[in-house]
């Protein structure tokens, strides 16, 4: 039978894949990855460079060794076209040259594979008395390739962090006007409502309408109109207060819950500002606006809303840029 050699294993090969493996802190390892790196080599001092953007070329992703007062001339030594960091991120192979007080710098590249391209993003240095060759080397590209899958995992999660962020903002906003749009408001007036019931405090629910926008479109086009309940988006949240929600309802009104006993003031003040808005030829913009309060006018959401639009209607018939309340509240 044949018998297979034994295979010793690399202890600190070991300890970096289980730091590697184990760990969800990509600085930390990093930084380990670094300490290995300077016992493998006999080495004094070892950093990571990875390309950035902003400002542009390499930047020093983690070091050890080096004192903190030395690494912006090491960021600045390394940007010349033919220092040995730059030619391994650039060209990705393993270089070496002289460092400061006779000392040896080696750099190995560090690469990300994906979909068959290989793609340079930075390179893995050390400093010591010689250049490392033989198994040393080999154990130090390893360890290159480790740095690689340490950084790509991090930008792998960032990237998903911003896809998740960005998910969460678009189910959450209206595309157009960027306000919250239906779903998250009815969300909103619920938990309000539970809270001003708890609290015996009052809470007000008010749906605005853009006065004539219908025939401004079809005077003007719908893209002429949108930018409209941009504008008016836009003056009214900066006309609300933090703790108020307001949103697109649906075409051209819009929604508020202003939790307190202040939404009189707050929907007073939107239809005020919103006639200050003058589009082309002199033309202004107003709003018609109902108010409902909880629990005068309903304790529920279905009750408020209804509440609400029956007191915007009677603000249409008494003529744009009006405000009204239900009988309830009056």
């Amino acid at each position: 039978m044949y018998d297979r050699p034994a295979l010793t294993p690399d202890p600190l090969l070991l300890a970096a894949i289980r730091a590697v493996a184990r760990s969800g802190d990509p600085d930390a390892t990093l930084d380990e990855l670094l300490e290995i790196c300077l016992r493998a080599a006999g080495a004094e001092r070892a950093a990571a460079f990875l390309w950035v953007a902003d400002p542009g070329g390499l930047a020093i992703a983690g070091s050890r060794g080096y004192a903190p007062d030395d690494l912006p001339a090491l960021e600045a030594a390394v940007a010349v076209p033919d220092h040995a960091v730059q030619l391994a991120a650039q060209e990705r192979i393993q270089t070496t040259s002289k460092a400061n007080g006779g000392r040896v710098l080696s750099a190995w590249p560090i690469v990300v594979g994906r979909d068959g391209i290989e793609e340079p993003i930075g390179a893995l240095a050390v400093e010591g008395p010689a250049a490392p060759d033989g198994d040393v080397a080999q154990r130090l590209g390893a360890l290159a390739d480790l740095a690689a899958v340490v950084v790509d995992r991090a930008r792998l999660g960032s990237l998903a962090d911003e896809r998740i962020d960005w998910a969460e903002r678009v189910a959450n906003s209206d595309q157009l006007t960027g306000l919250a749009n239906a779903t998250t408001l009815s969300r909103v007036l619920e938990l309000e409502i539970a809270r001003a019931a708890r609290q015996r405090s009052e809470l007000s629910v008010a749906v605005f309408d853009v006065d004539n926008l219908t025939d401004y479109n079809d005077a003007n086009g719908r893209p002429a109109g949108d930018d409209v309940l941009r504008e008016v988006a836009a003056v009214v949240g900066q006309s609300v207060r933090l703790v108020d929600t307001v949103a697109r309802w649906g075409g051209d009104e819009f929604m508020l819950v202003a939790p307190g006993a202040t939404g009189t003031t707050v929907v007073r003040r939107i239809v005020e500002s919103v006639a200050s808005i003058t589009l082309a030829g002199n033309r202004r913009v107003t709003i018609s606006a109902g108010l409902a309060h909880f629990p005068n006018d309903g304790t529920s959401s279905e009750a408020l809303f209804d509440a609400a639009h029956e007191a915007l209607l009677a603000a249409r018939a008494a003529g744009p840029g009006t405000l009204a309340e239900t009988a309830r509240s009056s």
